[in-house]
């Protein structure tokens, strides 16, 4: 792409694959961007068709959120900026977790930027840290973003 003329390239990590060498895939452009869809679906086999299957598509999946760490912790060590594209960037609670594992942008409908936006302005970094080991360590996607809930500071749990 550099030698197309383009100044800035990046790259869409959306299976789990390239999330677990994401120090080497991004070692090779300028920033990466996480597919949280398609990235639920591949980690958890489940087709987005499959109506049944919809609650293993929730990006607040344990798992899930553990190849978006280690897409993030492969971020940190190449050195690159790692982004959110998909609806999971517009969950308030769930940016606190993303954050916390090492995003460092979000894409959003408009109408989210507002209260995500607040959502981070009442957590510190290391409560985002807290919020990520805690969802992390859960077992289920309900008892992740309970446990998250639970750390959350009680003027944005009141809006949700």
């Amino acid at each position: 792409m550099r030698e197309n003329g383009l100044p800035s390239v990046g790259v869409m990590i959306e299976v789990p694959g390239a999330a677990l060498l994401a120090s080497h895939v991004l070692a090779e452009v300028d920033f990466g961007s996480l597919g949280t869809n398609d990235l639920a679906q591949y980690t958890m086999a489940a087709d987005r068709m499959e109506g049944e299957l919809s609650d293993l598509l929730d990006p607040w999946q344990p798992a899930v959120l553990k190849v978006i760490g280690h897409a993030c912790d492969g971020a940190r060590v190449a050195g690159k900026p790692i982004g959110v594209c998909g609806e999971a960037g517009g969950d308030p609670l769930l940016a606190l977790v993303l954050a916390g594992l090492g995003v460092g942008s979000l894409s959003m409908a408009p109408s989210k930027v507002s209260i995500v936006r607040l959502a981070l302005s009442l957590h510190d970094l290391a409560t985002c840290h807290g919020m990520a080991t805690a969802a992390l360590d859960a077992r289920t996607a309900t008892d992740a973003r309970e446990a998250v809930v639970a750390l959350a500071h009680d003027d944005l749990v009141a809006l949700l």
